[in-house]
């Protein structure tokens, strides 16, 4: 999910471009903006740059396994083929 830092200052952002007339609607307005970027961001199953870090060197662990395991499998393979029955 979202930081919530980053939600409010988007939130905020948006509430700095309204027009002047409206400027008494300010609090509410940056209210309503972060409440509708939550609901959005939220649908969009989004993850986090940590999370995302954690699962590429889960991905890179795994893939180095998986090219070992493979090796010892083609090594196996080779020694029952070269094996007298």
């Amino acid at each position: 999910m979202i930081d919530a830092k980053i939600i409010d200052d988007l939130a905020n952002k948006m509430s700095q471009i309204i027009p002047p007339e409206l400027k008494n609607k300010h609090a509410e307005m940056q209210q309503q903006f972060k409440q509708l970027l939550q609901a959005q961001l939220g649908k969009m199953d989004l993850v986090t740059r940590e999370e995302f870090d954690i699962q590429t060197k889960v991905l890179q662990k795994t893939r180095a396994q998986l090219q070992q395991m493979e090796k010892q499998l083609a090594e196996l393979e080779l020694s029952q083929q070269n094996k007298p029955d």
